[in-house]
């Protein structure tokens, strides 16, 4: 029941897509055509699921641990460095291709910086079928890179802010939110389909969730909100979680947004109880780090396969993805953000 919540919720995101880009017919057909495709994958993933293959939906990928910023607090600076043998182009082309077979059908493309990548059109390119949703700081958005993701409309900016100029600068650098306004002005100007990604903390959180605070971004042209609460993996960052009572507003705030705004808004993890809980370890998506391990979620770096070693279809069938989804239930209690990290130790226990 929970898989069909699943598949049903991925097509509805295409569905709300169509929908708030109605007033332009060529995102419209576009996100016509998604939902085709989306129906299509969705009936590959079901005909492997039920052949004891467990494929998501959605693919996380982290393509590289290069960034041009160093933001305070940030996850994957505190797990990973940058290394030398992060996936070249082939190996990242091929790993998509194989994800597309299995049914895989849209991209959460994360990093670090995944704009600093130069390879990174090409890519996006041989894959026109599949979404990308961009997990971006934004600052290397102008010029050539612009005009290319206005072509490809496949590719969906997911601009990381922290609320207005003093949250923004405070956390990715000074100057860092001017700079962003000038890059959502023009991606409006453009008429690009883009989003934002706002990490909630106990700080921001009022702010964040704002009705006017939301109101000023879906007139600049923002069509997607994803709400993410922050998971305290750094050291001395514990105060920021969110309270109790602070989370358990969440879905009611995204529920309303929707009734208020043409926009898609989704709260992570408050609303992963709709679909059981946890969404990890192939409920819902994956993970891929930059390396070419198959992990259970970005915040959880652990893994007993890597792609380099073996095709995709065989890593899904990962002991400890498998040994995740058998214990769901340890995952219902967080201390905040990410259950898996604040349940590492029993993570790590399974790969012994």
């Amino acid at each position: 029941m929970a898989q069909k919540k699943i598949n049903i919720s991925t097509v509805g995101v295409f569905k709300d897509a169509l929908w708030v880009s109605l007033k332009k017919p060529s995102a419209a057909l576009f996100f016509l055509k998604t939902i085709i495709n989306q129906r299509r994958a969705q009936q590959t993933r079901s005909k492997w699921i039920s052949e004891g293959i467990q494929v998501p939906p959605a693919m996380i990928f982290s393509i590289t641990n290069e960034c041009n910023l160093n933001c305070k607090g940030c996850y994957n600076k505190a797990l990973r460095v940058p290394s030398k043998k992060e996936l070249n182009t082939a190996e990242i082309i091929n790993i998509l291709g194989q994800a597309k077979k299995l049914g895989i059908s849209f991209i959460v493309v994360a990093g670090g910086e995944p704009f600093v990548r130069k390879d990174f059109l090409e890519i996006v390119k041989t894959f026109p079928e599949l979404i990308f949703l961009v997990f971006t700081n934004g600052l290397l958005i102008e010029g050539l890179l612009l005009e290319e993701i206005k072509k490809n409309r496949n590719i969906v900016p997911i601009i990381s802010i922290e609320g207005r100029s003093k949250q923004t600068d405070l956390r990715r650098g000074e100057g860092v939110f001017r700079l962003l306004k000038t890059v959502i002005e023009k991606l409006k100007k453009e008429s690009v389909f883009f989003g934002t990604s706002l990490t909630m903390t106990r700080q921001n959180f009022e702010l964040v969730t704002d009705l006017d605070f939301v109101t000023d971004l879906t007139e600049k042209g923002c069509k997607v909100f994803f709400y993410v609460e922050y998971t305290p993996i750094m050291e001395g960052t514990e105060d920021w979680i969110l309270t109790n009572e602070q989370r358990k507003k969440v879905p009611d705030i995204m529920e309303d947004c929707r009734k208020r705004f043409s926009a898609l808004f989704a709260g992570l993890p408050a609303e992963e109880d709709l679909f059981g809980g946890c969404l990890s370890a192939g409920r819902g998506f994956i993970h891929v780090n930059a390396e070419g391990d198959l992990e259970p979620c970005p915040f959880a770096p652990f893994s007993d396969v890597n792609l380099k070693d073996m095709t995709l279809k065989e890593a899904l069938r990962s002991r400890l993805l498998e040994e995740i989804r058998k214990n769901q239930f340890m995952l219902d209690e967080s201390e905040g953000g990410c259950s898996l990290w604040a349940n590492r130790e029993w993570v790590e226990s399974l790969l012994k």
